[in-house]
């Protein structure tokens, strides 16, 4: 979940006539953030990008999805895009993926 001040940040741009990866930026920075800290569930910096423009696109930044790559990677990245146009619902199998993972990874690293 993207804090309010990346969307506040990103939201000025879009007003201010910015690309859509400059919007994204934003996202992508706070990522860097949470990896810089050791909290949240980023591992690599790499990691940190795909979140950041996933969570960029689910917030309705005008993002495309990549051209070349895995397929499995464009297509998540078109429901993203979809989920942030308000053409799709987010997934709960997703969801709960996502949550159980991070529970998990809470347990692992906690000790």
């Amino acid at each position: 979940m993207p804090k309010e001040i990346a969307l506040q940040r990103a939201r000025a741009d879009a007003r201010a006539g910015k690309k859509p990866s400059t919007q994204a930026g934003e996202f992508v920075r706070e990522e860097m953030h949470s990896l810089r800290k050791g909290s949240g569930n980023v591992r690599s910096r790499k990691q940190a990008i795909a979140i950041g423009l996933s969570e960029a696109r689910r917030a309705g930044v005008g993002l495309g999805s990549p051209k070349s790559g895995p397929s499995e990677t464009r297509r998540k990245a078109q429901r993203d895009l979809a989920v942030g146009q308000g053409r799709a619902k987010p997934s709960p199998s997703r969801s709960r993926g996502a949550r159980k993972a991070a529970k998990t990874r809470e347990r692992r690293y906690s000790r």
